[in-house]
This record gives structure tokens, sequence and C-alpha cells, in this order.
């Protein structure tokens, strides 16, 4: 028996206005949420959106359409989309995943340091693989269950679990690694020694 998310392909690959303002409505509003925390930006989660959904009508009738997992292929769009804007533009942006996903230890009270981190958490992320970033900002910046992250990206659980352990904890040891670099170029900087290198001093 064919699920509501087959019929409505189905449907929304003859063109049906009704099938396709019945998709957006149901997977809009998650969408530009889950890019919003992606991005930090409003205006720039509002257009990826609607990019989102142009790219679903241009790829319907073609290989690239989804078959059955409409919204875990929308997400995957969207986390894409979102990828790409953040490599070409290079803005400083903030990602607002949970605060467990930052590395236990002495945390920043100082709110500048706090979106430091921040970002840093953001750039770390991207040093994931595609399946270790989908995991993380399913589960922590849309707050799903394994079984819901499990049936959109196609897997088992057990698969989910283990790609979530495997991502957070690859994104502790790039943070701790980055936190330790940004330590030695502090403390070089107060020793007087050029941040870069100490080439080119007196012995």
């Amino acid at each position: 028996m064919a699920t509501k998310n087959e019929i409505l392909l189905e449907q929304a690959r003859q063109y049906d206005s009704q099938a396709l303002a019945e998709i957006y409505d149901l997977y809009a509003e998650p969408i530009y949420r889950y890019l919003y925390r992606f991005l930090g930006e409003a205006h720039t989660a509002e257009d990826l959106t609607s990019e989102v959904f142009l790219k679903l009508i241009r790829v319907l009738n073609t290989a690239r359409a989804p078959r059955d997992q409409l919204q875990g292929w929308l997400y995957r769009v969207a986390r894409n989309l979102a990828v790409d804007w953040y490599r070409k533009r290079g803005k400083q942006t903030m990602l607002s995943l949970r605060e467990e996903l930052v590395p236990t230890g002495e945390s920043p009270l100082v709110r500048l340091e706090k979106d430091q981190d921040r970002q840093r958490l953001r750039e770390a992320l991207l040093e994931l693989t595609q399946d270790q970033q989908q995991v993380l900002l399913l589960r922590f910046a849309q707050d799903l269950k394994i079984e819901e992250v499990a049936q959109l990206m196609g897997k088992s659980e057990g698969a989910i679990k283990l790609l979530q352990y495997r991502a957070t904890r690859r994104l502790q040891k790039l943070l701790e690694k980055e936190e330790k670099a940004d330590v030695e170029e502090k403390s070089r900087t107060v020793r007087g020694i050029p941040a870069a290198s100490g080439a080119g001093r007196e012995s």
C-alpha cells in the first residue's frame, strides 16, 4: 500500500498544484528551522528554503527525484545548500546547536568568546562526513529521536547511534585541537613572538 509521501510525490510528478502546495505546507517550516539553526541568518534561511523546494520541482521527473523518503531528501538538499553557501560566502555566522556538543571543561563566560566557540563548532562541523553532519543536525538542531533520524536517513537505529557516537567524538577532537592552537597562539602573542612562527629571531 502506498504511503502518503508516495502518493503526494506521484501527484507532484504530474505537477498537481494541490500536491505541491501540501508538500510545501508540510515541510517548509521544519526545513526553515533546520537551515536557520545551521546558518543563524533568517533571510538566508528563507532564501535557501525556497531553493530546496525549487530543486524538488526541477528533479521531479528525473532519476534524482525522491521516491519515498521525501523529508530525508529535503533535509539532504538543505544541508548541501547550507554547506555550499557557507563555503562560498565565508561569513561569520553562528550555529545554534545544543551546548552538550561542546566539549566539557572550562567554558568562557564572556559573550564574545561564547560566540567564537560557536563559530569554531560550526567550522568543525563542516569537517565531518555528510552523514555525520546530518545526524548531528537532525538530532540536536531539530530535536529528532534516533528512530526518526533513522527513518529520514534510511538507516537502522544502530547505524544512527554509531554515526552519532563517531561524529561527537570527531567533533570533540577537532574542537580540542582548535582550542589548543588558540591557547598556543595567545601564549606566543603574550611573549611577543609572532603567531605564525619564530623565524627571523636572533639566536
